[in-house]
Parts: C-alpha cells; structure tokens; sequence
C-alpha cells in the first residue's frame, strides 16, 4: 500500500492566522485599487522615489497622462489609504503609507518551504 503524504506534513500554511473580516473587507479595497496598472505603477514610482515623496506635478510626463487622469488615480490611493499627502502651496506631494503597504506585502508572502 502507498504512503499518502498528507497536506499538513508537506505544505506550511502560507499564513499564521486567518483573516478578520475587517482586515478581508480593508485589504479587498486595497487590492482592488492597485490592481489598475496605471495605479500600481504609480505607487511603485512613488514608493522608489528618492526622498520617499513626489509632487504629483512630477508624475505626469513619464506616466504620458493628462494631469486629471493622474489626480483622479492619486485620489483613489489616498482614500484607500495607500498614500498620504501633503499641499504646500499650489502643489501636493505624495507619499506612501508603509501600514497598508506591508499588509498587502504580508498578505502575498508566503512560509518558505
């Protein structure tokens, strides 16, 4: 007769405690948000950014948008929670929100074999 490997003694569960359904409600929207691209490349601009923030004035031309399109996509991050911002006159910079950030990263890690 063959040995069946069971689940438990071959895989690690990929995490440690299950997801509160507040935490499942909040990193639904998160996940929701970056999944546009235009989003995702502009957290990862963002996130690369010396200095750790970018006026969102610097964001249009290498994204090849229009300014509202680009606002409209920082708005959506902000109020996600993804970035925080800050106006300093006429301009408003942007910054990435580490919390959300990581639980999104931890969310997608997965326990070494």
């Amino acid at each position: 007769m063959k040995n069946i490997a069971l689940v438990e003694d071959c895989c690690p569960p990929l995490l440690e405690t299950a997801l509160s359904a507040e935490d499942a409600e909040r990193m639904a929207v998160a996940f929701r948000v970056v999944g546009d691209p235009t989003r995702l490349r502009l957290l990862s601009m963002i996130a690369t950014h010396p200095g750790g923030e970018v006026c969102a004035c610097e964001l249009v031309e290498p994204l090849g948008l229009s300014q509202p399109t680009i606002s409209h996509h920082l708005k959506v991050l902000f109020e996600a929670g993804l970035l925080g911002r800050e106006r300093r006159g006429t301009w408003v910079f942007y910054r990435v929100s580490s919390g959300p950030l990581e639980a999104l990263r931890s969310a997608l890690a997965t326990t070494p074999n």
